[in-house]
């Protein structure tokens, strides 16, 4: 199949960054049905209590509010996780707020989860489970607060009453550096309370669904050490590392690199990597962690397994690869497989202690 995608990158790049992403999704809602490409089994994974076709997942941002799931997943990703979605619209920061760094294959946005709200993305979700297919592909909800909400918690725990028929598995968005106070829900006093009403209102619902809890990278070691334990505590499924930093690496090159917001792509792998390494030290093989943070190779997706990824996902670099990323990636895994002779469960985790020490 022609790459269409690949081929349009250098006229999205014309276009300011926001404009662009418009474009891919009302584009992507064009696009007929198509079944995803069959998936090398030895890239099948189990974590959560889900079956995974492969470990590639479409990280949160990309698909605000599930309008192209289908589409994305027909690309070849295992898994896609659509929001951050709020209870109520909002608008956002203002424009602009997003802005590419090329020379350092970077992206920095303060978009401040702008949504349409959960109705327009529960229709969305329910009508594809309506129809007569079962392997509709796994569709993770990212779940936010609105910024001016009274309860942030109550938020939270709507988004998990109103997603409980239609969602694959929840993450618990905290880590965002674009709403005032959010990150302060990582402190452990507030986290535990948090948790323990998301899952008191999970746990009432028919179905029990996987609860993720996503982290930043920017937090400090003891900062890590709460979270986990009370993670552990909680008995969450799962935790995603990482988000966005609000950090800038001396390396950066870009003019753009002093736009206040969160950095993703490239410049944030190291960081992430290293935060992951130290989480899967600290969870003890509780539960399952996914990678986040510059993925935009087979190589750096190898790196963030051997770091302790048991599933990785990536949003910024399809925008200087586009869709044909993934398929590469899952190609560049399966070739080091062979040639090291080795299982991805056996490869997840087994340098954690190198990369937790380049932190």
């Amino acid at each position: 199949m022609i790459d269409v995608f690949g081929l349009a990158l250098p006229f999205l790049r014309l276009l300011d960054a926001e404009d662009a992403h418009r474009a891919t999704i009302a584009a992507l809602k064009l696009l007929p049905a198509r079944r995803p490409p069959e998936n090398d089994p030895r890239l099948a994974v189990s974590a959560f209590g889900l079956d995974f076709p492969n470990p590639v997942g479409l990280a949160a941002g990309f698909d605000k509010n599930a309008e192209v799931a289908d589409a994305m997943l027909s690309f070849g990703f295992g898994f896609v996780e659509v929001g951050t979605l709020t209870p109520r619209a909002q608008p956002g920061n203002a424009r602009p707020r997003a802005f590419r760094l090329m020379e350092d294959r970077g992206v920095i946005n303060r978009y401040g989860f702008n949504n349409e709200g959960h109705a327009p993305a529960l229709a969305r979700l329910s009508a594809r489970h309506c129809e007569e297919r079962r392997d509709d592909g796994i569709v993770g909800v990212n779940i936010g607060a609105n910024k001016d909400a009274a309860d942030r918690v109550a938020d939270y725990v709507e988004g998990a009453k109103t997603f409980a028929d239609v969602a694959s598995y929840f993450t618990i968005n905290i880590s965002s550096p674009n709403t005032p106070g959010l990150r302060d829900l990582q402190e452990p006093e507030a986290l535990s309370d948090l948790l323990a009403r998301v899952i008191e209102a999970r746990d009432a619902a028919p179905v029990r669904r996987p609860l993720l809890l996503k982290i930043a990278p920017d937090l400090s070691l003891a900062q890590l050490d709460g979270v986990v334990r009370v993670a552990r505590a909680r008995r969450i499924d799962g935790m995603i590392v990482s988000n966005t930093t609000i950090s800038r690496p001396p390396t950066l090159r870009s003019s753009l690199a002093k736009e206040t917001g969160g950095l993703s792509g490239a410049p944030l792998f190291d960081l992430s990597t290293s935060m992951l390494a130290q989480t899967y030290l600290r969870v003890e093989g509780q539960f399952p962690l996914i990678g986040v943070g510059g993925i935009d190779s087979a190589d750096a997706a190898w790196k963030k397994i051997e770091a302790g990824a048991t599933l990785v996902q990536l949003y910024s670099a399809l925008v200087y690869e586009g869709p044909g990323l993934v398929e590469r990636i899952k190609r560049g895994l399966i070739l080091r497989l062979e040639q090291e002779n080795i299982s991805l469960a056996a490869l997840v985790g087994r340098k954690a202690e190198a990369f937790a020490a380049r932190g």
